[in-house]
């Protein structure tokens, strides 16, 4: 029967489904062809990750990514006990050491590198797990120290890889709606009272990529998002269960939401949005977006029964009139979109004459309106032809 050397790692134990750190333990304590073929595996991977000149950088990177009952009681507001905190302490301090001797057995091939100062033990175990307890306090746990936004499949939170990078300076126009909206999220993260917000408007005039430059401008203060697509949102009670004292602020983000009436989905939304202007210091701001100010569509023919007319529109204010701030963003006239293309030309080095003014408004009426997502499109267009030195022909 094979030997194992695995046991070892109690509270990073996950690590070891990282083959690097698989075979890095496994090729200890092995000899002849069987030591050789772990530390062949445990090079391979290292080379493969391109940690080879920096081996305790990698590991680093992975102790803080990882998901453990250290780093969640800690995330939690917990204090971990003495025999929690000692045994992640020496998990650190094992991997550590074994990297090192692997390094100094192999150093024609790799380098050790450095420990982060975070997991520095140098200073004895005391200070090291008041600085990393402190840390996953403020900052959350495994996957949510990685990643800003996330979608919702299967019951699961997955991490979304490459989430939009907008920022809140390349969104142009519309200064009072983005301020009304950052007084908002600032007061969430502070722990101030806060309201769940449903933004309307036509489409393209930059809702969701408010919202998502929002994100990305609080990242580093704690803010994280979830996208709810609508087949989903009566998982949301699920959801806020899972982030039940996390430290980080979550906006559960429904994007494009437009419910037909009777809809099941009414009901789950109106319980979830109950009490929306808050007073304590939730972790989850729910934000939807929505063509239509009261959410609800009816079909032309409900609207015959004066009475049932009387009712739905109850129905509809009961459900909109949940959300503690509504933004809306009111379609752009001739002069404002010529104005947000005139801004994005300057952005992007073009010169913003009468005859790139008069082909930005030739491109709205060929694509169907303006707005500033055909003021982003054109001007992109405008941008890509410049360089490419073609025509603008459309």
């Amino acid at each position: 029967m094979e030997k194992d050397n695995t046991p070892s790692l109690t509270v990073l134990r996950g690590l070891l489904r990282d083959e690097l750190f698989e075979s890095l333990f496994l090729a200890e304590g092995e000899c002849g062809e069987r030591a050789a073929a772990h530390a062949g595996k445990f090079l391979n991977e290292l080379y493969s990750a391109g940690a080879e000149s920096d081996a305790l950088g990698y590991a680093c990177n992975a102790i803080l990514y990882d998901e453990n009952a250290f780093s969640v009681c800690c995330a939690n507001g917990k204090t971990p006990s003495d025999y929690l905190a000692s045994a992640f302490a020496r998990d650190v301090k094992l991997i550590a050491d074994r990297i090192k001797r692997a390094a100094e057995r192999f150093k024609e091939y790799f380098s050790a590198g450095k420990m982060a100062p975070l997991f520095d033990l140098s200073a004895g175990e005391r200070p090291f797990i008041a600085r990393v307890s402190d840390f996953y306090r403020r900052n959350g746990y495994g996957k949510f120290i990685k990643y800003r936004a996330f979608g919702y499949e299967d019951g699961k939170l997955v991490p979304v890889e490459n989430p939009s990078p907008i920022t809140l300076a390349e969104l142009k126009g519309y200064a009072e709606e983005k301020a009304a909206i950052d007084s908002n999220i600032t007061a969430f993260l502070k722990g101030l009272p806060f309201g769940n917000m449903l933004l309307y408007g036509d489409r393209g005039t930059g809702k969701s990529s408010t919202i998502h430059a929002m994100l990305n401008k609080y990242r580093c203060e704690g803010l994280r998002i979830i996208e709810l697509n609508k087949q989903n949102m009566l998982d949301l009670p699920k959801v806020r269960q899972m982030l039940i004292g996390n430290p980080l602020k979550f906006i559960i983000f429904i994007d494009d939401l437009s419910l037909e009436e009777n809809d099941a989905k009414i009901s789950g939304l109106k319980a979830a949005l109950e009490g929306s202007v808050s007073g304590n210091t939730e972790n989850t701001m729910i934000v939807a977006t929505s063509n239509r100010r009261h959410i609800v569509k009816e079909n032309f023919s409900d609207r015959e029964n004066s009475v049932h007319v009387n009712d739905s529109l109850q129905e509809q204010l009961s459900l909109s009139d949940r959300f503690g701030i509504t933004v809306m963003f009111s379609s752009t006239d001739r002069a404002q979109y010529l104005e947000i293309v005139s801004s994005l030309c300057r952005d992007a080095g073009l010169q913003a004459d009468e005859r790139m003014l008069a082909l930005a408004e030739r491109w709205a009426l060929v694509k169907g309106g303006r707005s500033p997502r055909r003021a982003k499109q054109f001007t992109d267009y405008a941008f890509a032809c410049k360089k490419l030195n073609r025509k603008m022909d459309f």
